[in-house]
């Protein structure tokens, strides 16, 4: 068993260290490769891109690693396409039989597929990369279920839809909330305290003052927004709970998106690198951990080592977050 000693409980900040400069050489040699290979290389760039912004992210002057591989996301990828291919040659068949009720099943089964892989996807990519995530030597691990999961989400979606999507704060929470209680770093634990009712309430203030303010109001929904997510997540260490917390002022997100726009618009796309570190910089520039947390004393408890990349490849084809 691995163990960190000696007694460091301070206040913990995050640091970026990435360079516009440095990502803009990654960036663009993955674009052209992935181009140049149609598409076949992806895989290997989202890995390099994940290693350069995890070993660019310092805490207790330590960097993050992250121990994917090219041929892990390749093979996740593979299995993806292939289910994807599958579906669509299914839907164009059943469109073009000219049977309204053969195409209405087509069109049924592919809808339903894609939301009933959500759960599985995302169960599939929390245990991926947290095995591939490290710190210090010591892996993440997550120990959600993967049918618990599933049934917690229909019954998410189905209260979504029969409410006519207020119960989506509620959901969101709750997914939130299954999979943090179930992710352990080392002998750390996390949960996720956040209220459905209190993400409603950011949410419709947001519907109700975007128009009116002529999207101004948006810097502080999202002041909210991001203020909500990391003050509500929790550690616990030895039976102590410390907090993360996201300090910033609507001010700041202003200078951020208006920054990001103007480099995109006057590089006309080139300067998307810069921009990508700068949202990072921005982001752990505020985010910290309060007191209480000794990192020296965490300890290796068990490792799991879980290759398979496919749910990572398929919420990245969604373009879906589950975190």
């Amino acid at each position: 068993m691995e163990v960190i000693s000696g007694l460091n409980t301070e206040k913990k900040r995050f640091k970026y260290f990435g360079k516009g400069s440095e990502f803009a050489l990654i960036y663009f040699k993955n674009l052209l490769l992935t181009i140049v290979t149609l598409g076949l290389y992806y895989p290997w760039a989202r890995v390099e891109k994940l290693k350069y912004h995890y070993q660019s992210t310092d805490l207790d002057n330590t960097r993050f690693v992250f121990h994917g591989t090219g041929n892990e996301v390749f093979k996740g990828f593979i299995k993806v396409y292939v289910i994807f291919i599958a579906l669509y040659l299914f839907l164009l068949y059943g469109m073009q039989t000219g049977s309204g009720t053969m195409a209405a099943i087509s069109v049924g089964t592919f809808y339903l597929f894609l939301i009933g892989i959500i759960p599985f996807a995302i169960h599939g990519a929390a245990r991926y990369r947290s095995s591939r995530s490290s710190w210090k030597g010591i892996h993440f691990k997550y120990l959600g279920d993967r049918m618990e999961l599933f049934w917690k989400c229909v019954t998410g979606f189905l209260l979504t839809i029969v409410t006519f999507g207020i119960y989506g704060a509620w959901f969101s929470v709750d997914i939130r909330k299954y999979i943090l209680s179930h992710l352990r770093f080392g002998n750390l634990s996390f949960d996720f305290t956040g209220k459905g009712e209190t993400l409603f309430w950011i949410n419709l203030k947001m519907v109700l003052l975007m128009y009116p303010t002529l999207g101004i109001y948006s810097f502080w929904y999202y002041k909210n927004l991001y203020a909500f997510y990391a003050n509500n997540t929790e550690i616990t260490q030895n039976g102590k709970k410390v907090n993360f917390s996201f300090n910033m002022k609507a001010g700041d997100i202003f200078e951020l998106v208006v920054v990001n726009f103007l480099i995109i618009a006057f590089t006309f796309g080139i300067g998307t690198p810069w921009v990508v570190v700068r949202t990072f910089q921005f982001i752990f520039r505020f985010l910290e951990i309060e007191e209480g947390l000794d990192t020296n004393n965490i300890q290796q408890v068990s490792y799991d080592n879980y290759d398979d990349a496919a749910g990572e490849d398929m919420l990245d084809f969604l373009d879906f977050d589950f975190l």
